[in-house]
């Protein structure tokens, strides 16, 4: 789609709302007041730590203006009441959470559970949710913010695969789509040539990354990976502040197998607010669809007139550092 296109389709729908609202068409949506970066958070959160990180960093930062929560996966409404508990913690019980699909576009689930629900415990949170609405709500609130919204997604793709097939517009509607999906870099690295996200629904991904925002940055498997933190550490910093310590609560969960935490979400969700952290190329991204191991593979091939971006390098120090920032640590 075309620039001219893409203005139309925004001012279009800016109209719209502002019809709606009762006043003039033909004049832009204003932005906030509050000057904040509206977002929508796409999450699996209950499988790895990183998301209820990523999602109570969201919650702190002040230039965050989060619309909404959908989650993603196996046992999405499990998911919602994890992302509600955080967000009680935090103060935030106005923030619209929404359950979404719970199984990929094609294939069997790959993670049907959600195991760090079990860590809930006595944390208030909701247990009822507008079910099979997830969708509809970010097509809704999409429209309703032509050019305003930062999609920040960190699970895998399925909830955006399946709003991008249900309307086709919302893409360019968008200020941004993050993500944290893929690996590009050429060296070879342990975990292999695929991203967990990437692979748990190819189809999606692929829908994703053949859509056409005005923005659209990946923060791959390769970079997040060198953005570690060991269990004394993680029990030293997130100690300090009473909004992280649900989070450590779910992480024992991950820590009965693991020995440090990995910030693969986080690190796309400070990114979307403190940029030059990580260094990012342009080029394009394709999604092997072929069954066999390498499904769900992002292919990339650097274009300086490309369409998309992807991380290439991070400074983990400056992360950290921005990352506690919020909190006062």
């Amino acid at each position: 789609m075309n620039l001219d296109r893409r203005r139309f389709i925004a001012s279009t729908a800016a109209a719209g709302l502002l019809m709606t609202l009762g006043q003039p068409a033909g004049r832009a949506a204003p932005v906030a007041a509050s000057g904040k970066k509206k977002v929508l958070f796409d999450t699996d959160i209950g499988s790895d730590i990183d998301d209820a990180i990523a999602l109570t960093y969201l919650l702190a930062q002040p230039q965050c203006e989060l619309l909404g929560i959908t989650t993603v996966s196996g046992e999405p409404v499990k998911r919602a009441e994890m992302a509600s508990a955080i967000c009680h913690a935090a103060g935030r019980k106005d923030i619209p959470i929404y359950p979404g699909a719970s199984e990929p576009l094609v294939g069997k689930q790959a993670q049907p559970l959600a195991p760090q629900h079990a860590a809930l415990g006595s944390w208030s949170h909701d247990t009822r949710f507008p079910e099979g609405e997830a969708i509809e709500f970010l097509r809704k609130t999409i429209r309703a913010h032509p050019g305003e919204i930062t999609l920040l997604a960190v699970g895998p793709m399925t909830n955006l695969g399946l709003l991008f097939r249900t309307d086709p517009e919302i893409p360019h509607l968008l200020k941004e789509v993050v993500l944290m999906c893929g690996k590009f870099g050429a060296k070879e690295i342990s975990w292999g040539n695929t991203e967990w996200n990437a692979r748990c629904d190819a189809e999606a991904t692929a829908i994703v990354y053949r859509s056409a925002p005005p923005a659209l940055r990946s923060y791959g498997l390769d970079v997040t990976i060198q953005v570690t933190m060991s269990r004394e550490e993680v029990a030293k910093h997130f100690s300090r502040d009473p909004r992280l310590q649900l989070v450590l609560d779910f992480a024992q969960v991950w820590f009965a197998k693991q020995d440090k935490i990995y910030f693969h979400d986080p690190l796309a969700a400070v990114n979307a607010f403190v940029p030059g952290i990580c260094a990012l190329e342009r080029g394009n991204v394709t999604v092997e669809l072929k069954e066999g191991p390498e499904k769900g593979r992002t292919l990339w091939q650097p274009d300086a007139a490309g369409r998309h971006e992807v991380a290439t390098t991070v400074d983990a120090a400056r992360f950290f550092e921005e990352y506690f920032r919020v909190f006062g640590t």
